[in-house]
């Protein structure tokens, strides 16, 4: 297989993440009008994790977990911690900007994956970064206040935590041939049984079993829990730390494009500097890999 057929699924995957994942956040601020955000969480990724043990099975991939203390601490930061400090953000903040901050993740992944995994950034990769980062200050607007401060710390904890995972799951596949499908599936378990356990220890409202709250369960649990974790592996392993996650901050744009449609949570002049910021950042990070590669999309 040529280097450029990896390259181009690896974009593709990034592409259907972006998508997927943007659109979940409306969703999962949808779901608080029926569950609190831990029983949500944690019912979103144990069926997660069911339709992906049934993707190794049809697959006939082996159900053995990959190295168990690395896929241990993969689930407690990207799944657990991740989504339950991000659905808890969702309570008092809403979805464009609780977004925006699970977003930071990409700021810190690039500077935890520069020792652990020796990834350099390049000068343009730094432009991106910076690019990025004045487009998120944009958007937030803290001169305005950031409304809920407590929901303003649980999203940033939570994009640190995604980071943490994020490196943690690249460096395990530079040491090991692993299945994206199968570190997937294993580590969505480990985290939903945790997230389970604390639904069980915090006190909440009982869940009301609607017919839309079935239909969020089912799209979290099955696209943005379990489709989009497969296609976010594939892009981690295929593309440097540092490509993959600064274009992920494609997400966060277009869920404010969507809460703005959706949720009615209309972008001001600031914002829209800030997306095109954003975008901006991503053009220069993808951009200088695609000349460096020189391979045709």
């Amino acid at each position: 297989m040529s280097t450029t057929s990896p390259q181009r699924s690896a974009l593709g995957a990034l592409a259907g993440t972006i998508l997927i994942w943007a659109y979940s956040w409306v969703v999962m601020k949808q779901a608080l009008n029926w569950a609190g955000p831990f029983d949500f969480a944690a019912l979103r990724y144990l069926l997660g994790a069911v339709v992906l043990f049934v993707a190794l099975a049809v697959s006939r991939q082996s159900l053995r977990p990959p190295p168990l203390v690395s896929t241990v601490l993969i689930g407690l930061c990207q799944t657990a911690a991740f989504q339950g400090l991000e659905q808890w953000a969702l309570v008092g903040g809403g979805a464009g900007h609780v977004a925006l901050l699970a977003y930071s993740m990409p700021f810190w992944s690039v500077l935890v994956a520069w020792p652990l995994l020796g990834e350099t950034p390049s000068a343009r990769h730094w432009l991106g970064l910076a690019l990025a980062a004045a487009g998120l200050l944009c958007i937030l607007e803290p001169w305005q206040g950031l409304g809920s401060p407590l929901s303003t710390v649980l999203a940033l904890a939570g994009g640190a935590a995604w980071a943490a995972g994020t490196v943690l799951s690249k460096r395990l596949f530079q040491r090991h041939a692993l299945s994206a499908l199968s570190l997937t599936s294993w580590q969505m378990l480990i985290g939903a049984l945790v997230l389970g356990l604390v639904a069980l220890l915090v006190p909440s409202r009982p869940i009301a079993w609607t017919w839309a709250f079935a239909g969020a369960l089912v799209y979290s649990a099955v696209m943005a829990s379990s489709v989009a974790w497969g296609l976010w592996l594939v892009v981690l392993k295929r593309l440097p730390t540092t490509v993959a996650s600064l274009s992920s901050l494609g997400v966060p744009v277009v869920s404010v494009l969507l809460a703005w449609l959706i949720l009615d949570e209309r972008p001001d002049a600031m914002e829209w500097l800030g997306i095109a910021l954003v975008l901006a950042g991503l053009a220069a990070v993808v951009g200088v890999r695609w000349r460096k590669r020189a391979l045709p999309l």
